[in-house]
C-alpha cells in the first residue's frame, strides 16, 4: 500500500528508485557523471539531487523523474498508484496523457542520453582498436537496458517502463554487490596480514600473532548487542538517544520521531541510523582492533534483518502499518541471547543450505563472540589444500578474486 499523505505518495517513485542506496556508498568502479543533476523545482526530488545511486545512468534517471513530477496529470496518477503499479509498468502507460511540454523535455533528455552513450561507446572502441572503424551503434546501444534503442529520438511509455524496471532491478542487487565487495576486502586484508607475518623472524612472528589474539579478545569483550528491530533495541534508542522514559515506550511515537523527513515511511537510511548505538558497543574508531569497514558491513546486515522481517511488501520502505504489525509479533519482545545468537543461527542455516545445494544470498557472515582464540584463520581462495603449515608460502600476488559484473562503462 502507498504511504498516506499526498507528499509521501508523490515521492514514492523516486523513493523506490533512489533511496535504496543512500546509506552506505559502494565503489562500483564506474566513472562519475560529469556534473550533478539539475535540481527540479519540485521539493521531493530536489532533496535527493545531491545523492548518487552509483548507477551509470543516474543523471538520466533523476532528470526523467524531475520532469515527470512537473506534470499535473502524472502527479495525480502517481498519488493513486501503489508500488506494484510502478514496478510492473502500469504507471508507464500514463505517459501518453502528459502535457506536450513535458513530452518535449523527455524527448530531449533521451536524445542527450543516447548521445552520451554513443560517445562513451566510441571512446571505448577507440581505446580497444584502430580508429576510423565503422561501428554499428544500434547494435551496441542494445546492451543498455534502461532505454529503448530502436527509437532514439522520442521518449515513449516503453522507455519509462524500461527505466523503472532496470533501476529497480539494479538497486535490488546493491546489497549483494556490497557483500561481495566486503568479502573481497576481507580476503585482501587477510592476504596482507599473512605476507606481513611471513616477512618477520620467528620471535617477531610469534609476538605479532600473540598481539592479534589479544586484539581479537578485546574485540569480543563488549556489552550485549540487541537484535535489530527488537523491543530491547528500540527501547534503548528511545531511552538513550530520544531521552524518553523506557516504561512509556510507544511504537507509533517512536516511528514518527525517527521518520526524519516526515514522509510517512522509514527508508533504509533512517533504519540504519537506529543501529548506531548497538554498533558503538562493538566498534570504536580509536581501537586498533575495530575495523570501521566491518562496522558498516554489520550495519547493512542489521538493516537487511529488519527489512526481511518488517517490510512485508518488499518495496524497501517500512510503513507505519508494517512497523506496528512487527511490534505485535512474538519475536519483537523475545530477548533471546542477542544479535550474535541470531547470526550463529543464520550461519547454521546457510551451512545446511550449502550442503543441500547452492545457498542463496551473500556469503561471509560477520561473527562477534563465536570466534575462539585458537580458531584457524581462513586461507584465501585457492589456498585450501591439505599442506603442512610449515610448507605453506604466501604468494607474492593476491589471489584471483571475484569481480562485480556491473556491465558499466
Amino acid at each position: 500500500m502507498p504511504s498516506s499523505g499526498p507528499r509521501a505518495v508523490l515521492l514514492l517513485l523516486p523513493l523506490l528508485l533512489l533511496r535504496a542506496v543512500l546509506a552506505v556508498p559502494l565503489e562500483r568502479g564506474t566513472p562519475q557523471q560529469e556534473s550533478p543533476a539539475t535540481e527540479s523545482p519540485v521539493s521531493g526530488p530536489a532533496l535527493l539531487s545531491s545523492q548518487d545511486t552509483g548507477l551509470y545512468y543516474h543523471r538520466y534517471l533523476q532528470e526523467v523523474i524531475n520532469v515527470l513530477e512537473t506534470d499535473g496529470h502524472f502527479r495525480e496518477k502517481l498519488q493513486a498508484a501503489n508500488a506494484e503499479d510502478i514496478k510492473s509498468g502500469k504507471l508507464s502507460r500514463e505517459l501518453d496523457f502528459v502535457s506536450h511540454h513535458v513530452r518535449t523535455k523527455l524527448d530531449e533528455l533521451k536524445r542527450q542520453e543516447v548521445s552520451r552513450l554513443r560517445m562513451l561507446l566510441k571512446a571505448k572502441m577507440d581505446a580497444e582498436q584502430e580508429p576510423n572503424v565503422q561501428l554499428d551503434h544500434l547494435s551496441l546501444l542494445k546492451q543498455f537496458e534502461h532505454l529503448d534503442p530502436q527509437n532514439q529520438h522520442t521518449f515513449e511509455a516503453r522507455d519509462l517502463e524500461l527505466l523503472i524496471q532496470t533501476a529497480t532491478r539494479d538497486l535490488a542487487q546493491y546489497d549483494a554487490a556490497h557483500h561481495e565487495e566486503f568479502k573481497r576486502y576481507e580476503m585482501l586484508k587477510e592476504h596482507e596480514r599473512r605476507r606481513y607475518l611471513e616477512s618477520l623472524g620467528e620471535e617477531q612472528r610469534k609476538e605479532a600473532e600473540r598481539e592479534l589474539v589479544e586484539q581479537q579478545r578485546r574485540h569480543r569483550e563488549h556489552p550485549k548487542v540487541n537484535v535489530p528491530g527488537s523491543q530491547a533495541q528500540l527501547k534503548e534508542v528511545w531511552e538513550e538517544l530520544d531521552g524518553l522514559d523506557p516504561n512509556r515506550f510507544n511504537p507509533k511515537t517512536f516511528f514518527i520521531l525517527h521518520d526524519i523527513n516526515s514522509d510517512g515511511v522509514l527508508d533504509e537510511q533512517e533504519l540504519e541510523a537506529l543501529f548506531t548505538k548497538e554498533l558503538e558497543k562493538v566498534y570504536d574508531p580509536k581501537n586498533e582492533e575495530d575495523d570501521m569497514r566491518e562496522m558498516e558491513e554489520e550495519r547493512l546486515r542489521m538493516r537487511e534483518h529488519v527489512m526481511k522481517n518488517v517490510d512485508t511488501n518488499q518495496d524497501r520502505l517500512v510503513t507505519l502499518e508494517e512497523f506496528l504489525a512487527s511490534t505485535q509479533r512474538k519475536e519483537f519482545g523475545d530477548t533471546g541471547e542477542g544479535w550474535e545468537a541470531v547470526l550463529q543461527m543464520e550461519q547454521r542455516k546457510q551451512e545446511q543450505q550449502s550442503q543441500n545445494g547452492p545457498a542463496p544470498g551473500p556469503e561471509g557472515q560477520l561473527k562477534f563472540s563465536q570466534d575462539t582464540d585458537d580458531a584457524p584463520v581462513p586461507a584465501p581462495a585457492g589456498d585450501q589444500k591439505d599442506v603442512d603449515p610449515s610448507e605453506k608460502k604466501v604468494p607474492d600476488q593476491p589471489p584471483e578474486l571475484p569481480r562485480l559484473d556491473t556491465q558499466h562503462l
